[in-house]
């Protein structure tokens, strides 16, 4: 399995609209086991981004996804920036396979 972590930080006032557009067709991404995403009580912009892949073939794949290109032209303008990005390779977990 492939796994990614990564912090997102929207536009001050866009959380909210930027996470709505990062949840749109989550289910129609082959090979993306696990898609969560959080607010960063910490914090009023940032948003935190966990996945799971069946491979990181899957993961980039999904990026040329019509849907998915569509859902990025459309945060880009509400996103501030980004800050931290970790790679893992999960091991398991519950709705994962072991």
């Amino acid at each position: 399995m492939f796994g990614l972590i990564g912090e997102m930080k929207a536009k001050p006032g866009q959380r909210e609209a930027l996470i709505s557009i990062l949840l749109e067709g989550i289910n129609e991404m082959p090979g993306c086991l696990s898609y969560v995403v959080a607010r960063d009580p910490a914090s009023e912009t940032s948003i935190w981004i966990t996945e799971v892949w069946d491979s990181q073939a899957s993961h980039e794949r999904s990026l040329k996804l019509p849907a998915v290109r569509d859902a990025i032209n459309r945060a880009m303008p509400l996103i501030e920036g980004f800050g931290q990005s970790i790679t893992t390779e999960p091991v398991g977990g519950a709705s994962l396979p072991a």
